[in-house]
C-alpha cells in the first residue's frame, strides 16, 4: 500500500511540474440526427494516468466551493447530473443534467484570467472545477445559464491534483436540442460565444479558432477530379483528394479543423443511437496514443494521451464512455437513478479490458 502512495504522490507532483501540458488536447464535437436530434461528445486527455471516476450527483446535494479566502459560494443542486470526476473530488468535468443540458470542461491555458477573491465577490465566487457542476446542477436551458452569468465569479482557486496554478479552462455548454455556447473566462469577464457547430479543443479563443476556418474553405469530402495538363491526363491518387492539406496534428488549432469538417461531412444517420456509433468513430480520429505527445524535462518526459472518450445522449439521458485500456464502450443511463437520492453514486472507468475469444464460434 506504501508503494502506491509513494506512487500516486510522485504523480501528483509530476503533474504541478508539467501542468502546462496537463490537459491540453481535448476535442469536443456534436452530430445531429436526420430528424434534428443532437449528441455530442469528447476525448479527455491527460499528462499523466489520473483516476477517473464516473458519478451520478442527486437532487438536493449540498455543495460548498472553495476559492482563495476560503469559502466561496454555498448552493444546494436542483436538478440531478451524471458525468466524470477526477482526483476523487465531485467536481464534474463533462456530463449531462436531467435536463440534458450538457457541459464540457477544456484546458486553456495562456489565456484563461480569473478575477481575483475580494470580501464582496467571495460569496458569489467559484473554483474552474466547481463551475460545471454549478451549471449542471442549476439551469435546464441555455438562457438560464446566460442570464445567471452576471452574478457569479470563477476564482483563481488553487485545487488539490490539479497543478501549482489556478486550473486555466474555458467550458461548452449545450441545451437539449443541441444548441451550444462557449464560456471563456477573459478581461474579468465571463465572454460568451455562440458555437453553431458545437465544436471546441483549446487555446487560443474560440473566436480565434472560427476565424482560422476561413483558411481551410476549399477542403471538401469529394475527390479532385482529373485535369488534362499540356495534353496530358492527371488523375489524383487513391481517395480522399479533396482534403489534402487537412492539417493532421494534435494542436489545438490543426484539431478544431480536423473536426469541424469531419461532423461537416458525416453522413446523417436516422436515430440517435447510430449518432452516438458515428461520434465514436469520429472521435477516434483524435484519441492520442502514449508518446506521440510529449514534453520533455531533465531525464523525465509528460506524454498527453486519451484517457477518456465520452459521447452524451441528451434525448435518452444516457452517458457513454470509453477508456485507454478498455475500449469497450459502457452507458450510464441517468433515468434509471433515483433523482431524489441522499447520497452521490460513482463508478470507476480505468481498468484493463479484455480481448473476446471466439474461437470456439469459428466454423
Amino acid at each position: 500500500m506504501s508503494g502506491l502512495i509513494t506512487h500516486a504522490a510522485f504523480a501528483v507532483a509530476c503533474l504541478s511540474i508539467f501542468f502546462t501540458l496537463f490537459v491540453d488536447a481535448c476535442t469536443g464535437i456534436k452530430l445531429t440526427t436526420k430528424d434534428g436530434m443532437a449528441v455530442h461528445g469528447r476525448t479527455l486527455e491527460f499528462g499523466l494516468p489520473v483516476a477517473v471516476t464516473t458519478v451520478v450527483i442527486p437532487r438536493k446535494y449540498a455543495f460548498q466551493t472553495t476559492t482563495p479566502l476560503g469559502t466561496g459560494m454555498v448552493y444546494t443542486s436542483k436538478y440531478a447530473a451524471v458525468g466524470a470526476i477526477a482526483f476523487d473530488s465531485v467536481a464534474i468535468l463533462d456530463g449531462m443534467n436531467e435536463k440534458g443540458l450538457c457541459v464540457g470542461t477544456f484546458y486553456f491555458p495562456s489565456y484563461a484570467e480569473y478575477v481575483p477573491t475580494t470580501l464582496e465577490n467571495q460569496s458569489k465566487s467559484l473554483s474552474p472545477i466547481d463551475f460545471p457542476n454549478w451549471v449542471l446542477t442549476q439551469f435546464a436551458n441555455l438562457e438560464e445559464v446566460k442570464a445567471a452569468l452576471g452574478g457569479v465569479v470563477i476564482a483563481p482557486t488553487l485545487v488539490k491534483g490539479w497543478g501549482n496554478i489556478p486550473a486555466p479552462f474555458h467550458y461548452i455548454v449545450f441545451e437539449k436540442g443541441g444548441d451550444a455556447i462557449v464560456i471563456e473566462p477573459m478581461d474579468g469577464k465571463l465572454i460568451v460565444h455562440p458555437n453553431p457547430l458545437g465544436v471546441l479543443t483549446n487555446s487560443p479563443s474560440f473566436d480565434w479558432h472560427w476565424d482560422n476556418l476561413r483558411n481551410f474553405l476549399h477542403l471538401s469530402p469529394y475527390n479532385v477530379v482529373e485535369k488534362t495538363v499540356a495534353g496530358k491526363k492527371i488523375v489524383p491518387f487513391g481517395q480522399g483528394s479533396g482534403m489534402i492539406g487537412l492539417p493532421g496534428d494534435f494542436t489545438p488549432p490543426s484539431r478544431f479543423v480536423r473536426a469541424a469538417l469531419f461532423i461537416a461531412a458525416a453522413t446523417p444517420v436516422d436515430h440517435t443511437k447510430n449518432a452516438v456509433w458515428q461520434a465514436f468513430h469520429i472521435l477516434n480520429n483524435f484519441d492520442i496514443p502514449k508518446g506521440v505527445a510529449r514534453e520533455k524535462s531533465d531525464s523525465h518526459y509528460m506524454s498527453d494521451f486519451t484517457q477518456l472518450t465520452c459521447v452524451r445522449d441528451p434525448n435518452d439521458l444516457k452517458y457513454y464512455f470509453k477508456s485507454y485500456d478498455d475500449q469497450t464502450v459502457k452507458v450510464i443511463d441517468l433515468k434509471k437513478f433515483n433523482f431524489d437520492a441522499k447520497e452521490v453514486k460513482q463508478w470507476a472507468v480505468t481498468g484493463e479490458g479484455e480481448f473476446v475469444d471466439v474461437t470456439r464460434l469459428v466454423k
